[in-house]
């Protein structure tokens, strides 16, 4: 994993599940991480975790699903480390409510979140690495929680970004759809390897 030494690498939702794993697995490998979450707690545990490990890792503490955040997360990375080689969307709510039951702001905070926050961040970061010529962007899309809001959002985000994944290709930057596994970390580092 020589490829991902001194790499910068953004990921959304870094506080649990895959997004902490990603951050840990990156930083073993010599990338520098920017992780970001809208709570500081466990995200804080997280770069402490790495940097304990003698990596280098920076808590972001940012609403992706609000273009302010989104574009001050972005800003402040670029400004912290130069710029921005890999984007995961991993920012996720998952609301444990039936259809029936559901309240509005409950379906409209998993779309805002899951979907609007990662068309926020692919254009923020797309429009750093387009400057560049290069870059890497990873959705991870899991489908095999419960949930219409959930559900569709994930549908959602698989839409966009084979979308961006047409746009994007001819600045460079190369968009990988990511179906939350087993194991997301050796499937994250597989699409990356891959040419």
């Amino acid at each position: 994993m020589a490829q991902l030494k001194d790499k910068v690498i953004l990921i959304t939702g870094a506080g649990k599940g895959a997004g902490r794993a990603l951050a840990l697995a990156f930083a073993e490998r010599g990338a520098i991480v920017a992780a970001n979450d809208i709570s500081p707690i466990n995200v804080d545990q997280v770069v402490a975790e790495i940097v304990a490990r003698g990596g280098t890792a920076k808590a972001y503490i940012e609403d992706v699903a609000k273009k302010v955040g989104a574009q001050a997360l972005v800003n402040y990375v670029e400004e912290d480390f130069g710029g921005i080689d890999i984007l995961v969307n991993h920012a996720a709510v998952e609301p444990h409510t039936s259809l029936l039951e559901m309240d509005e702001w409950d379906w409209h905070r998993t779309l805002d979140v899951n979907l609007t926050g990662a068309f926020l961040m692919i254009q923020s970061t797309a429009r750093v690495m387009r400057g560049k010529g290069k870059g890497e962007i990873l959705s991870i899309v899991t489908e095999s929680a419960s949930g219409a809001a959930y559900r569709s959002s994930m549908a959602g985000l698989r839409a966009l970004s084979q979308s961006a994944k047409s746009e994007l290709n001819p600045h460079g930057i190369r968009v990988h759809i990511i179906e939350n596994s087993m194991d997301v970390v050796e499937v994250v580092m597989f699409a990356l390897e891959a040419e």
